[in-house]
């Protein structure tokens, strides 16, 4: 008989990423990550599987190896494994077996690097901090001030950045020599060499105003270093970058709208210093890029014969798609009903492989035959677990409101039967620009097997459905979202088998603002879970990491312009008007909404005498459910779930 799915599962599952084809299509290398419960911590290995055989070997046996890529050759395999002092540095492991060698020593740690496609030099990226401290340095016995001079001087998830930004370096790595090629007061990532190895292109921020807002742009530098030269003018962000096959022009997934962002939807360009910009795609699709400045920055492959393979997303699906450089439309190859997050193709394009996550299967890889779309299965570490576990249902259903077509989903608990009445969860999504996909969701999964129907609905706001969609959410928090939301819930209830007087809400980020901002608008739910919440958008606008660069461009501009606004906008101004029962959740070191924002919510609500409870999760940052202590991730989970029991029983 198989057992529910429980907040044990951050302890179970299995992960697969960043796969790397060899040239030949004849291996496939793959970060396998996994928990050791003994020692409560991550841990990752190379894999080498074999295309012919389907056999798969551990390749390297650090603690947190991970980000392998063959070089030119195939004769090596480089990844990332950290250092004595915990910072990642690359090194190298000959592909036919053989001891690992380190070769960087890079006091700021190496976040990314990519193989010159001639010889053996890589280019990386690593973080220059001139007020780095060295290793040893007590804070205890010399405690040091931190001066501020910029607002970008934080990030939640690169942490303290003070004066430090990533610079790129190019080592040879037989002789380990290393030089740093760009410099200056910029942030440079996603570094991508052209087919000759005589230019290196990547993405940086160097506009005037790079402190207040995120604009970021493709350069073009020599692997010797000198002054890098700009390309991709007309566009205001970049979020993937790759070079043409004779190396004379770049594509890259971008935007050029200024208060828009090419992660969340972009379009792919041809990029010519000597033309003009030729966008070859529409808004049927996103193209998957990366999320500056931090990644992972998704590949893109431009072949000799013209043709461009890329993955994208469409209303909460993936696909690997294809498009003739001179435009036309896009053909869909393979995927639908999965998400997939990652992709790398030998080198006549003839394979791909793709870390595929459907909502029934949390973490797999399968190699796609191009163009056929025949598909092979190449790893299902989770195969065991799912067998041994009850899985929720997915379905889907779509309404029209104020001009858009609102999808949701719907997760039914594993032994659902229509003439039962069934407690239901309104789950929210963050961003705003955020999306639920045809993808496993462990809390979805877990409160599905407590009895909960969760409905998971993309607003107005969310990304995969165009433009307009995405942009219509700016200036408008809490407004026609809010409105989707709650028509999404009424179309739920008009079915037989859910009962409206047993309904909650969750939401984490901006699902937690909505959360927020649903309680003091409405007492339709019987309790309420506020995931690390902005409520107070005048507060957030000088605590948030991206108070700025993301909140003036949402909430309408600066903060002395729009106050009004902001206390309109803010969920804190509606907290005499809440009834329901509020569990507020936040990681105590969240630069991305700081805990400050609960905090304020927490007093109001008790002050003003409602029923809410405050949990403060020690050293979390903002991802910290993902990616925090494992005990801490669990907690959350389990906290959700006792505070739907005590409020909403089955």
């Amino acid at each position: 008989m198989s057992s529910p799915i429980n907040p044990d599962i951050v302890y179970r599952l299995i992960n697969v990423s960043a796969p790397d084809m060899s040239k030949d299509g004849k291996y496939l290398t793959f970060t396998k990550s996994w928990v050791d419960e003994q020692e409560l911590e991550d841990k990752s290995q190379i894999e080498l599987a074999s295309l012919a055989d389907g056999s798969i070997v551990q390749f390297t046996h650090g603690r947190k190896d991970s980000h392998p890529l063959f070089s030119h050759d195939d004769r090596y395999l480089g990844f990332l494994r950290a250092d004595s002092d915990g910072k990642n540095q690359v090194w190298i492991i000959p592909t036919r077996g053989g001891e690992a060698s380190q070769v960087t020593k890079l006091v700021g740690g190496v976040s990314d690097f990519a193989w010159s496609p001639i010889d053996y030099r890589v280019v990386l990226v690593s973080n220059v901090d001139p007020d780095g401290l060295p290793s040893d340095h007590d804070p205890k016995k010399n405690p040091l001030v931190k001066v501020v001079t910029r607002i970008k001087y934080r990030h939640d998830v690169l942490g303290w950045r003070g004066d430090g930004h990533r610079q790129l370096f190019v080592t040879d790595v037989m002789t380990t020599d290393c030089n740093q090629i760009t410099s200056g007061d910029f942030e440079n990532y996603a570094p991508a060499w052209s087919p000759d190895a005589s230019k290196i292109a990547f993405i940086s921020e160097r506009s005037d105003d790079r402190d207040l807002f995120d604009y970021s742009q493709a350069y073009v530098v020599s692997p010797t270093g000198g002054d890098p030269e700009m390309t991709s003018s007309g566009l205001h962000t970049i979020a993937t970058i790759a070079w043409s096959p004779n190396g004379n022009g770049l594509i890259v997934v971008g935007s050029d709208i200024e208060n828009g962002s090419a992660s969340y939807q972009g379009w792919i360009y041809i990029v010519n210093p000597r033309k003009d910009l030729k966008k070859i795609t529409d808004d049927s699709i996103k193209p998957v890029a990366g999320f500056p400045p931090q990644g992972p920055f998704t590949k893109i492959h431009w072949t000799a014969s013209g043709t461009i393979y890329f993955l994208a997303d469409s209303q909460g699906e993936t696909f690997i798609c294809s498009i003739s450089e001179s435009g036309g439309a896009v053909n869909k190859l393979y995927g639908g009903n999965a998400q997939l997050t990652a992709m790398s193709m030998n080198s006549d394009a003839s394979l791909a492989a793709v870390v595929s996550v459907s909502p029934d299967a949390p973490s797999n890889i399968e190699v796609v035959r191009i163009p056929s779309g025949e598909a092979k299965k190449i790893v299902d570490y989770n195969g065991d677990y799912l067998s041994e576990h009850s899985l929720g249902k997915l379905n889907k259903f779509e309404l029209e409101r104020a001009g858009f077509r609102i999808q949701s989903r719907i997760m039914l608990p594993p032994d659902f039967d229509e003439s039962k009445k069934y407690p239901m969860i309104l789950e929210i999504h963050g961003g705003p620009n955020g999306v639920f996909t045809d993808a496993f969701n462990p809390l979805h999964q877990i409160l599905a097997n407590a009895g909960y129907i969760v409905l998971a609905v993309n607003p107005r706001g969310s990304s995969t459905y165009g433009s307009d969609f995405t942009m219509a959410v700016l200036n408008d928090w809490g407004g026609e979202d809010y409105l989707d939301l709650m028509q999404a819930v009424d179309e739920m209830i008009e079915k037989p088998y859910v009962d409206q007087s047993r309904m909650g809400v969750h939401g984490y980020s901006y699902g937690g603002y909505m959360t927020s901002w649903i309680v003091g608008h409405t007492d339709r739910f019987k309790a309420a879970i506020v995931g690390a919440p902005c409520i107070d958008l005048s507060s957030m606008s000088g605590t948030s990491d991206i108070g700025i660069s993301f909140g003036e461009k949402q909430w309408g501009g600066r903060r002395d312009v729009v106050f009004d606004e902001l206390i309109k906008r803010s969920p804190i101004t509606y907290a005499p008007n809440v009834e329901t029962p509020v569990l507020l959740l936040h990681g105590e070191s969240d630069l991305r909404c700081p805990i400050g924002q609960s905090e304020q919510y927490f007093v109001a609500l008790k002050r003003l005498g409602k029923k809410v409870e405050f949990v403060r999760f020690p050293g979390g940052a903002h991802g910290f459910r993902n990616s925090g202590h494992l005990k801490m991730r669990e907690e959350y989970l389990n906290r959700v779930l006792d505070w739907y029991e005590k409020h909403i029983p089955q």
